[in-house]
């Protein structure tokens, strides 16, 4: 039987974050639960690669939605992460801290102690920033970030348009001001991808205290209403990884809910449902889920600079062996090299919309839409209305959850989503584009109604795969939150939950930083340690959010 003080199911973003600081002190022992297998390898590690291994058995969880009503019954691919770093060994690399507003709705919903003050510590702590704001960024933290290259003229052209239609430029969006166009960030290190494995696990399990045990977490063992292990499988054997301590899950938005609720904790009527004996009635676990929707807005280059002239066998080989010998060239970077956030009205204080920019017509599997050279923003709404659910399909661990995201089932989601696309092609015809922009692509110049956007968008919508929000949050009193500031599920005594399932709201952008904060930050609560000092830096909001959109 495996032992150790703290037992974390999960080697992911929080997850690995967690085994370095819970051992760092060298005091405590740690045992870290991963089904998934070793990270190493071309396909993870060459950043350039990010579309491969996403929706691979060997490295996905092999997860999908429900038909989703208001998307036509369309059903998504829900990848995450099943190998050493989760998600963070699949993602596409691109660092978003979120807005300091995120934080602040946060701590209004009950989640007190993690409002921007409090977490921008945790930030700096986890970052080493190569090129980040002075003053607002950390330069020592195992986690490197850096900016790519912007060598194609095209991030340029991008950049300089949304100046020309009247917007902000932010030099640094993960610094004092978010708002405006500017270099985006990527967790890239000399030509790897930086997943937390690399940065925070590998490190970690050089220490005597922290062990990998490779197994498929069943449930967590719980005796008097207090986590005592976790069952887990291995080669069909069951198996118990007992916690002197502590267990923390940190399993994903799809998993950590669904782990407890097959430990008995989750709404009642569900889990008498599927024959679970119920240890704590808790409704909010696997409510409350969330994500960004995107869609590609595509332009054709009437200049052959694009990456649609690499995307042939020959080059891509080329470019695989250049990244192989120096880890340089097109395969060390993810290509999202320009980005921009932005407000969707006036009377919003802080943006509602992010772009990811890249000099390419492609789709997230890589394949080119049309045999020409182009070039596309990935553009969607931030704070969607729309709410959905993680429950169990049957109390065997071994089936996969229902996802239900009921995408787009506030009004306010169409509204949002068509002023992206107008405002995308407000962009793409500014003076800046005039030397490269063709004829439009996607959705394509005759699609111009309203009713014309509502059917394309409800045609090609993707995920941006930033699932969140199933264990949420909040006061200990409130009936509707899993865990408490502090991450202890509400009920439950040595038992935490710590990923982005805690998130009472979604945050802005992508949510590989913010997690990793989450297992930074609740690893000090764990210790029993005083958080980090609070900042008392202000960000900047535009003077003008109340008359302007811009």
């Amino acid at each position: 039987m495996h032992e150790a003080d703290f037992v974390v199911i999960g080697s992911g973003s929080a997850g690995s974050a967690m085994a370095y600081r819970l051992s760092e002190d060298g005091k405590h022992s740690v045992i870290v639960i991963e089904y998934g297998g070793t990270d190493y390898g071309p396909l993870i590690q060459m950043p350039s690669a990010l579309s491969i291994p996403l929706n691979m058995p060997l490295y996905d969880w092999g997860f999908s939605s429900e038909p989703e009503p208001h998307l036509g019954g369309r059903v998504l691919a829900t990848p995450r992460g099943k190998v050493l770093g989760g998600s963070s060994s699949i993602n596409g690399m691109v660092y978003v801290r979120g807005h300091a507003r995120d934080f602040d709705h946060w701590a209004e919903e009950g989640a007190a102690g993690w409002s921007y003050a409090d977490v921008l510590p945790y930030f700096k702590r986890m970052e080493h920033s190569h090129g980040g704001e002075q003053g607002w960024r950390g330069t020592s933290g195992p986690l490197h970030v850096q900016r790519g290259k912007r060598a194609n003229p095209l991030y340029a052209a991008f950049i300089e348009a949304g100046q020309q239609a009247g917007f902000e430029l932010t030099a640094d969006y993960n610094g004092s001001k978010q708002e405006g166009f500017g270099p985006m960030e990527q967790t890239i290190h000399r030509g790897r991808r930086w997943s937390t494995a690399n940065a925070y696990l590998r490190p970690a399990l050089k220490r005597r205290n922290v062990s990998l045990v490779s197994g498929f977490a069943r449930k967590v063992i719980i005796e008097n209403q207090r986590a005592t292990g976790i069952e887990i499988e291995v080669r069909g054997q069951i198996q118990l990884v007992k916690a002197r301590r502590e267990v923390i899950v940190a399993a994903s938005s799809i998993n950590s809910p669904k782990i407890l609720m097959l430990s008995g904790i989750g709404p009642a009527r569900h889990l008498h449902h599927n024959g679970i004996a119920i240890v704590a009635d808790r409704p909010g676990v696997g409510a409350n889920l969330q994500d960004h929707l995107e869609l590609y807005i595509q332009q054709e280059s009437t200049k052959p600079i694009t990456l649609n002239s690499v995307l042939n066998p020959i080059s891509k080989a080329l470019i695989g062996a250049q990244w192989l010998l120096f880890k340089s060239g097109l395969g060390a970077t993810n290509h999202f090299e320009a980005a921009a956030f932005l407000r969707s009205a006036a009377g919003i204080d802080y943006p509602d919309i992010q772009y990811h920019f890249i000099p390419a017509a492609v789709r997230y599997d890589g394949k080119a839409v049309a045999n020409t050279h182009g070039f596309q923003a990935h553009v969607g709404p931030m704070r969607s209305r729309s709410r959905g659910s993680v429950t169990l399909r049957s109390p065997d661990a071994w089936d996969k959850p229902v996802i239900r995201f009921n995408y787009m089932s506030h009004p306010d989601d169409w509204t949002e989503f068509r002023h992206c696309i107008r405002l995308t092609r407000e962009i793409f015809a500014q003076a800046a584009f005039d030397p490269y922009r063709g004829s439009e692509i996607s959705p394509g110049g005759h699609v111009q109604t309203d009713e014309d956007l509502d059917a394309f968008i409800r045609d090609h919508a993707e995920s941006a795969l930033h699932p969140c929000g199933t264990c949420r949050m909040g006061r200990a009193d409130d009936p509707m939150s899993v865990v408490d500031p502090e991450c202890r599920v509400i009920g439950v005594e040595g038992l935490r939950v710590a990923d982005s399932s805690i998130f009472p709201r979604i945050t802005n952008g992508n949510l590989n930083a913010p997690s990793i904060m989450t297992g930074e930050k609740a690893a000090d609560h764990i210790l029993g340690r005083a958080p980090l000092p609070p900042s008392n830096q202000e960000p900047w909001i535009n003077p003008r959010w109340q008359q302007s959109d811009r």
